[in-house]
């Protein structure tokens, strides 16, 4: 695939506890640069470095420089994990001008190349817009009839119309239109974040949603049992995380900031209980926003979060 950037190493330096002894080290010790052809089970990361749907949406630009900064947060994190634990990074796709629609058919091919080997991709957007590649890849992987159960964390529907173009704010509504066997579940919604046309839309596509308000931290378990019950109901699943779920407070670099956001704890536990599901194939982060990022606070939370996802693939 030779749409695929491999990444400079440089990105993955970190401290030096101990260059022997395992249970030392950290990302940077063990990440695997390579090609996806040698990728043989566990976890591979890939960059989509695109944020032509962010700009479509009218949103703030800054996210196609996330998957190298993800990168560099998650080199210097330990890593706890079993010694045969494979960890790979096989690269970056970058969207060429404006042409989207090309590079989310490209993440795609690269995800199901991914599937194939046996891993989970870790996807690092990229403006949301990285779903859509994603969700092409796994279905491909899986089949036009198995049942796919799209996990959302976010603040938005992104179920806005796409007669014109697509972009950030379309994926689900293109998928669900689209996709008989698709069902679409969001946690974190927030009530004056999203047109009432957009809500009626929700209902009109039988999508599953939880207010952000209802998501207090400490009073989370109805929605953990509602994620089992959609869990339960399919064949897959795939998780996607749009970080501008998070209070602005804990996350200021992404594309639309949100002041009565989720705290970074309720969004850890919803990753953990996705990921750690074994119908769950996939994971994917997108809207770190790294040239709007107050000290570096989102992008040390954004790896703190994939380092989540990837702990539950490893142990699930």
């Amino acid at each position: 695939m030779d749409f695929v950037n491999k990444v400079n190493e440089s990105i993955w330096t970190g401290r030096l506890d101990d260059t022997e002894d395992r249970t030392s080290f950290r990302y940077h010790q063990v990440v695997e640069l390579t090609d996806i052809k040698q990728v043989s089970g566990g976890c591979a990361i890939i960059g989509f470095e695109c944020e032509e749907g962010v700009r479509r949406n009218k949103g703030r630009l800054g996210a196609a420089e996330a998957p190298n900064a993800l990168r560099s947060g998650l080199a210097n994190l330990p890593w706890r994990f079993p010694e045969a634990a494979q960890l790979y990074d096989v690269g970056n796709i970058a969207c060429d001008g404006e042409d989207l629609e090309s590079a989310q058919q490209q993440l795609g091919e690269a995800v199901t190349a991914i599937l194939a080997k046996g891993a989970a991709p870790i996807i690092l957007g990229g403006g949301h817009e990285t779903l859509y590649g994603h969700y092409l890849g796994v279905r491909e992987s899986i089949g036009k009839d198995a049942t796919l159960g799209i996990v959302n964390i976010d603040a938005h529907f992104d179920l806005r119309p796409y007669d014109e173009q697509p972009s950030s704010g379309t994926m689900f509504r293109q998928i669900l239109e689209q996709d008989s066997n698709a069902r679409y579940f969001v946690a974190g919604i927030q009530r004056y974040g999203n047109t009432q046309e957009l809500f009626d839309r929700a209902e009109l596509l039988g999508v599953t949603y939880v207010h952000e308000d209802d998501m207090i931290p400490g009073h989370i378990d109805k929605l953990m049992a509602m994620l089992d019950d959609f869990m339960a109901q399919h064949d897959a699943v795939m998780l996607t995380l749009c970080t501008d779920v998070v209070n602005a407070a804990f996350a200021p670099g992404v594309s639309a900031p949100s002041p009565f956001g989720l705290d970074p704890s309720t969004v850890r536990a919803i990753i953990r209980k996705v990921a750690g599901q074994s119908k769950t194939r996939s994971f994917d982060i997108c809207e770190v926003n790294p040239a709007l990022d107050e000290g570096g606070r989102t992008v040390k939370l954004g790896a703190q979060l994939v380092n989540e996802a990837i702990a539950g693939f490893m142990k699930g």
